[in-house]
């Protein structure tokens, strides 16, 4: 599954809290929301051009991307799944993982 190498591409770098959900039931535009964290802008840009280097690899672009590490928020769409990079305290704030508690957590690591 492509949303699982991009947590694996994340990971690489060190992302903190990753978190991949099934929200296929729950809506219509994407399958998989991975959520993840950096501590910096400089770890978030690289967490994002690492999972984008990754897929890419694989011939998978993202169709649309959106925000800055400096903005506080990357998401990266790939259609059937959307990535979430947040900074610590944007991640706070805006707290998908509670409005998405009802998803079901996909397990990515070994």
């Amino acid at each position: 599954m492509n949303a699982i190498k991009a947590a694996k591409a994340a990971n690489s770098k060190k992302a903190l809290d990753i978190l991949l959900l099934d929200v296929s039931g729950r809506l219509i535009i994407t399958d998989y929301f991975l959520i993840c964290s950096g501590k910096t802008d400089r770890q978030i840009k690289s967490i994002s051009n690492e999972i984008q280097k990754t897929l890419k690899e694989n011939n998978i672009m993202p169709l649309r991307i959106e925000g800055t590490p400096n903005g506080g928020w990357v998401l990266l769409d790939y259609l059937n799944f959307v990535v979430h990079i947040f900074n610590i305290k944007s991640r706070q704030y805006y707290k998908l993982e509670r409005l998405w508690r009802d998803a079901s957590i996909i397990k990515w690591d070994d």
